[in-house]
């Protein structure tokens, strides 16, 4: 690979600035708590829209989603266009509910409807997945383009440098420095993307029937037969809507940009404008992994694909600004899941500790956090490289943890008779299975896709809880005006707003119209 040139540095140079600027400049007099952790809850929806977009959209999914569709096609946009439906599901049953409880963590609300020992199980698998497999995946990721594009460099320092970087203008700058610097790297990463698909599509004379003679069927359809081992229609589904539900509404690092909103207006909004922006990698990075199957034919590993097509398609300047968006995309996820661990770290765990410590002492504890989690994301990260098959299963671990916690909550939503001792035992039981299937189905013991066995788990937890209830009796169901009921009552919701509402049948429609295209 051709080393950068000057221009591309340039860009890459320009960049940093920026985002350095942007995260000095919204730190000035923020201190509080709530300043720091949801941004004083005065972001608007196009800010948290575009956060929610480059949060998501990290380095991993940038060669992730083009490497998927060069080896199985475009199918893996399915999670893409699937998460749009989640969020506009969540606008409707889950916002009201959260804009009115006023919380700053997913767990939180799962202490207020529960108890705290659900809040604990949460809050700890959060952590968990936030700094082992999101964090430290996405450095190891970023290192990988880094020390691709840059010879030279070190893996170790790279993570190093990147986790540095990143928690500085985190640590300083808080949820409004995260979801103001997402801005910017959405547009740079929708602009860069966007621009290297027009040059790839210029290569079949930007005629979409040249592109259908030239690269095979199955390559450019969504909806795959039961045997396809990238997404099967049955696991399209089960099991990738649960864990979208997870990712969109649960994970905290996610959830963290709808609970800064001012109003159930802006988060509603932000959560349209969202959906709309998760239809742009079907074409602008998914599409173009299926179209240079005829380009770059015999690419040994998927993950080989991003990086040459960068190589062989764009120009000098181009390649600084593509370059640009995989570190953005990199630090957005980083600026995210540190900001968000760091919450949970410091009002999860230290603030019932210590409760005698002031909001200037909290936020103090938060910005600490937020470096002691970067270091062990970095220490971890290249680490990575020593785990075959890590990145293969990545996906799976997501739908073997995460379905057991959808089912308890969506349970806690609507089923107002749940106890919290059901409800633990039901997901312990869950997550029991999840570890069992789990062994199974990488040993080859049971040949089910694990979008399926997504869906399976998801049904068991909710079953188990069900045993629980009854096993349990009345001993453990809250009365009728408990205060856990209420939290999730649908008395005295706001309701959505009409604008909205809206949005979301537009979106659906679009998205219908989009699936049924590519079917």
């Amino acid at each position: 690979m051709e080393d950068l040139q000057f221009w591309d540095f340039a860009v890459i140079a320009a960049y940093f600035l920026v985002v350095t600027f942007i995260g000095f400049k919204t730190a000035r007099g923020k201190t509080t708590p709530d300043e720091l952790f949801l941004a004083g809850r005065t972001l608007g929806p196009m800010a948290i829209g575009f956060s929610l977009f480059a949060s998501n959209i990290s380095s991993d999914t940038l060669i992730g989603l083009p490497g998927a569709a060069y080896q199985y096609g475009i199918s893996a946009a399915n999670y893409e266009w699937m998460a749009g439906v989640v969020l506009m599901f969540t606008a409707i049953f889950v916002l009201p509910v959260l804009m009115r409880a006023r919380i700053t963590t997913m767990p939180e609300l799962m202490e207020r409807r529960f108890d705290s020992r659900l809040r604990k199980y949460l809050s700890v698998i959060t952590l968990f997945l936030s700094i082992i497999l999101d964090t430290a995946g996405t450095l190891y990721a970023g290192g990988l383009i880094v020390t691709t594009f840059i010879p030279g460099t070190n893996l170790w320092e790279v993570c190093a440098l990147l986790a540095l970087f990143t928690s500085i203008y985190t640590a300083v700058g808080g949820l409004r420095a995260v979801v103001y610097t997402d801005v910017i790297q959405a547009c740079v990463l929708i602009g860069g993307s966007a621009a290297m698909t027009w040059i790839i599509f210029g290569h079949f004379d930007y005629s979409w029937s040249r592109v259908l003679d030239e690269v095979s069927p199955e390559k450019l359809s969504l909806i795959r037969p039961l045997d396809d081992p990238s997404v099967p229609w049955l696991g399209l589904i089960t099991g990738v809507p649960i864990v979208g539900f997870y990712y969109w509404t649960m994970n905290q690092y996610v959830v963290q940009r709808l609970l800064g909103a001012r109003d159930i207006r802006a988060a509603g909004r932000a959560s349209v404008f969202a959906a709309a922006l998760k239809l742009l990698p079907i074409f602008i990075m998914t599409i173009p992994g299926a179209m240079v199957v005829p380009l770059l034919p015999g690419l040994e590993h998927p993950d080989q694909v991003y990086p040459r097509m960068v190589q062989e398609f764009t120009p000098t300047g181009l390649t600084g600004l593509i370059l640009a968006g995989l570190i953005a995309a990199l630090m957005s996820t980083l600026s995210s899941t540190l900001n968000s661990s760091a919450t949970l770290l410091t009002l999860d765990f230290i603030k019932p500790v210590r409760p005698q410590l002031t909001d200037a002492q909290l936020a103090k504890w938060g910005r600490v956090c937020t470096f002691i989690l970067a270091a062990v994301a970095a220490s971890w990260g290249p680490m990575i490289q020593y785990f075959s098959g890590l990145w293969a299963y990545l996906q799976q671990v997501f739908a073997f943890v995460a379905s057991p916690l959808v089912a308890t909550f969506l349970m806690g939503l609507w089923v107002k008779s749940l106890g919290s001792s059901a409800a633990l035992r039901g997901l312990a039981t869950g997550h029991v299975l999840s570890a069992i299937l789990f062994v199974l189905v990488e040993t080859g013991l049971v040949p089910i896709h694990f979008t399926i066995i997504g869906g399976i788990l998801c049904a068991a937890t909710a079953l188990a809880t069900w045993f629980w209830m009854t096993r349990l009796g009345t001993s453990d169901r809250p009365a009728s005006q408990d205060a856990r009921i209420a939290v999730m009552a649908k008395e005295g919701l706001e309701r959505v707003p009409r604008d909205v509402m809206i949005g979301i049948a537009i979106v659906a429609a679009l998205t219908a119209v989009v699936v049924f295209l590519l079917r």
